[in-house]
C-alpha cells in the first residue's frame, strides 16, 4: 500500500480583488492500494505531484507514516561514489522512521546509468535489513525489472487513464508533467506583480508591529475561511509587513495543519505577485504550508523561491532541513504560538 500523501526529501534534488480559489486540495487523505508494476509507476506520479525525469523514487512501507522521497539520479559525469551517496541518503530516512520494505523506481532512459544506481541502492538497502520488493527502471514508454538484467524487454505502460490518475484529477489534484512545471506555477504573474509594484509605491511603513500582526493574522484567516485571494492592496500591505519577524510569526500561527491545504492556494497566489525583495518570508510561509499539507515537492520549489532571493532564510531552513530528514509534519508542535516564537527568521 502506497500512500498519497506524504513528503520528499531532496538530493544534490491571480488576478485583482475576492476572486474564488479553487480547492485542488481535498482534505480527505487519499489511500492508493498497488498491486502491478503498472500501479507504482501510476501511484508515483500521483504522490509526488509531478512526472518524475532522471530520478530515484522510493516508496515505503511498513513505517508508522509511510512516505516516499525523490532524488536526482546521479549523471554521466558524476563522480563513482555518487550512486553511493544517493542510496546513503535515501537509505537513512528509511532507517529513522522504521521502514521495513520499499520499492525503487529509477526514471531514465539510460540502462547503464539505472543499473549503476540500483547495485548501490540493493547493496545500502540489503546493509540496512529493509527489504527492496520491486525495484523498476521507468523509461519513457516501458519499465524494466532491474533485476532481470539489460537483456529484458520490459513491458509497455500508459497510466494517462489510470485508475489512480483518474481518482487523483477528480480530486482535484494537479499531476505536472515535470519537477520544472510544478517549479513553473509559482513563476511571477506580471500583470500581478505590476498592480502590486503600483500599490507598495503608494504605501507606508507601519508605526505599530503590533496592531500590524494582527492585522495581518486576521486577513489571512479571513481568506482562509472564505476561499478567496488578496486583492492588490492588502496582498501589498501583507508582503511589506512579512518582512518583519513579528508579522511574519503572527501569520505562521495561524497556519495550522487543518489550514495548510487552503493556505496553500492563499500563499501561492502572493508568491507570484512578490517583487523579488518581498518574496523570501513569503514563499517560506508557502514551503510550510505545503510540507503541512503532505505536498513535499510544493514545498522545494517554494524552499527554492525563497533561497534564490535570500540563501541564509531561517524558516526556509527550517523547513529544508525537515523534509531533508523526511520529518513528517505531525511532528512539529501543535501549539501555534510556540511555534511561532522560535527562531526561524
Amino acid at each position: 500500500m502506497a500512500e498519497g500523501e506524504g513528503w520528499g526529501v531532496r538530493g544534490p534534488e491571480t488576478s485583482p480583488g475576492m476572486k474564488r480559489r479553487p480547492d485542488r486540495h481535498p482534505s480527505a487523505r487519499t489511500v492508493l492500494t498497488a498491486r502491478s508494476p503498472d500501479d507504482l509507476v501510476a501511484v508515483a506520479s500521483v504522490v509526488l505531484g509531478f512526472w518524475p525525469e532522471e530520478s530515484i523514487v522510493m516508496l515505503t512501507f511498513d513505517a508508522v507514516r509511510p512516505f516516499h522521497a525523490r532524488v536526482d539520479l546521479p549523471g554521466p559525469a558524476d563522480p563513482p561514489e555518487a550512486a553511493r551517496e544517493v542510496a546513503a541518503m535515501l537509505v537513512a530516512p528509511a532507517v529513522r522512521h522504521g521502514v521495513g520494505r520499499v520499492v525503487l523506481l529509477v526514471y531514465s532512459d539510460d540502462a547503464e546509468r539505472a543499473a549503476t544506481a540500483h547495485g548501490a541502492l540493493a547493496e545500502a538497502f540489503a546493509g540496512a535489513g529493509i527489504d527492496v520488493v520491486e525495484a523498476l527502471r521507468v523509461g519513457g514508454d516501458r519499465w524494466f525489472p532491474l533485476d532481470a538484467g539489460p537483456a529484458h524487454a520490459g513491458a509497455p505502460y500508459d497510466v494517462s487513464d489510470h485508475p489512480f490518475v483518474v481518482q487523483s484529477v477528480v480530486e482535484g489534484r494537479v499531476t505536472h508533467a515535470s519537477r520544472g512545471a510544478l517549479a513553473r506555477t509559482l513563476d511571477t504573474d506580471p500583470r500581478g506583480l505590476a498592480r502590486v509594484r503600483a500599490r507598495l509605491a503608494s504605501l507606508r511603513e507601519a508605526d505599530d508591529v503590533v496592531a500590524e500582526s494582527a492585522w495581518a493574522a486576521g486577513v489571512v484567516v479571513a481568506h482562509l475561511d472564505a476561499g478567496t485571494a488578496a486583492p492588490d492592496d492588502e496582498a501589498a500591505r501583507l508582503l511589506v509587513g512579512l518582512g518583519a519577524v513579528p508579522v511574519r510569526d503572527a501569520v505562521w500561527s495561524v497556519l495550522t495543519r487543518e489550514r495548510a491545504r487552503e493556505a496553500v492556494e492563499l500563499l501561492a497566489d502572493l508568491v507570484r505577485r512578490a517583487p523579488d525583495e518581498h518574496r523570501a518570508p513569503v514563499a517560506a510561509l508557502l514551503a510550510w504550508a505545503a510540507w503541512q499539507s503532505g505536498d513535499g515537492a510544493l514545498a522545494w520549489c517554494a524552499v527554492d523561491r525563497a533561497r534564490a532571493v535570500e540563501p541564509g532564510h531561517g524558516l526556509a531552513g527550517l523547513v529544508a532541513e525537515a523534509l531533508t530528514h523526511a520529518v513528517p509534519p505531525s511532528a512539529t508542535d501543535p501549539d501555534p504560538g510556540r511555534r511561532a516564537g522560535r527562531d526561524a527568521g
